[in-house]
């Protein structure tokens, strides 16, 4: 049985993203794209836009001083959604977290539409980022 084709668009945006490569991530990302960030503190909020979403991932790799990390167990995907079940790693602040999460993206004609992410320990992760 061979994986719907947004498994494969969605590990390819995981790849990207470790890597740091805007421009593969700005095939992947619609430009009116929409990316919902809660528990991390002064970087909650919603970013509308890639610029916004882009200027998003900057400040990740600068509060976490470019330890942040996707360890990809799994990609669930159909034509519109697909859901990346992953570990998070980052340090900061004399802290660090290591944690599951689960990462929603709605998918348009092969583009992130919208994101949203779920940590198992939203304490833990709120802790994190104060």
């Amino acid at each position: 049985m061979t994986e719907h084709p947004n498994v494969e668009l969605t590990r390819q945006g995981y790849e990207a993203f470790a890597k740091g490569d805007l421009t593969a991530l700005s095939q992947l990302i619609a430009t009116d794209a929409t990316w919902h960030v809660s528990d991390t503190g002064p970087l909650s909020g919603d970013y509308h836009g890639r610029d916004e979403i882009f200027g998003f991932f900057g400040r990740l790799a600068e509060q976490t001083g470019g330890t942040f990390r996707l360890d990809v167990h799994d990609v669930l995907a159909n034509d519109e959604h697909a859901v990346v079940l992953c570990t998070l790693s980052a340090s900061r602040a004399n802290k660090s977290i290591e944690i599951p999460v689960a990462n929603v993206s709605h998918l348009r004609g092969g583009k992130i539409t919208e994101f949203w992410s779920a940590t198992a320990d939203p304490q833990a992760t709120t802790d994190f980022w104060k």
